[in-house]
């Protein structure tokens, strides 16, 4: 076990974790933030991502040791009220089926756009291919990202 200093969704944390604990489940079995969801624990679907410092990260296989002093952001953090762009562009645009990989999905377009605040149909498919939706939403999230878009460029 060792001791480690967080930063989650503006809160400190100090957690004493055996160091190759994966940041998914330091997250949901210590700190009780379950809307970050476990897919297939290979990084490969993205229902596990967060954002570190800004930027999209699968937390199913990032040991809390490599995360050090950036700071953590969890679908629950990433807005008050559930009112960040993104997550109403997702209600207007009904995107939500079985919900499940929704947080991650939320959290790779709300990191692309921030880094690329009007990204283009391809930039958003190439971003977004990371992340499975067996229910098959992906006109309704691409429409969404668009919409978000929009408000974030207004």
């Amino acid at each position: 076990m060792a001791t480690f200093n967080l930063t989650v969704n503006g809160k400190k944390q100090e957690l004493n974790v055996d160091p190759s604990t994966p940041l998914l489940w330091v997250l949901r079995d210590h700190l009780d933030l379950v809307g970050t969801k476990f897919g297939c624990g290979m990084a490969q679907c993205g229902a596990c991502t967060i954002h570190l410092d800004g930027k999209a990260v699968r937390s199913c296989i990032l040991p809390i040791s490599a995360v050090g002093d950036q700071k953590v952001t969890t679908i629950e953090g990433l807005s008050e009220n559930g009112d960040h762009p993104v997550q109403t562009a997702w209600l207007e645009h009904d995107v939500p089926q079985c919900g499940y990989c929704q947080a991650g999905q939320i959290m790779s377009a709300a990191a692309l756009l921030k880094e690329n605040p009007s990204p283009t149909d391809e930039q958003i498919e190439n971003t977004m291919s990371g992340n499975i939706c067996r229910c098959g939403t992906y006109t309704r999230i691409k429409a969404a990202i668009k919409t978000a878009s929009k408000t974030i460029n207004a």
